[in-house]
């Protein structure tokens, strides 16, 4: 799918793991391009209903407030 390593299979495990029907998916702006790609990767492995955020993306403090199951951020570091 992508030439990087966006551990899709640790998403899918914890999205079963949680049984979460509602997944945004928050990308930084590099990783936008792909969401389509990514967004049927983790719904066709889950069966959860999966959500771009295509809104603001500028750290660990720029959460978007939706209600959802599960949100994903991807491009920033653990905390």
């Amino acid at each position: 799918m992508l030439d990087l390593d966006l551990e899709l299979d640790r998403v899918v495990e914890t999205i079963k793991s949680q049984n979460a029907k509602l997944v945004y998916i928050q990308l930084p702006d590099g990783l936008k391009p792909s969401a389509d790609k990514i967004q049927q990767e983790i719904e066709s492995r889950t069966g959860a209903e999966v959500f771009i955020w295509a809104g603001s993306c500028f750290g660990a403090c720029d959460v978007p407030k939706v209600d959802c199951d599960l949100l994903v951020q991807f491009g920033h570091s653990e905390w």
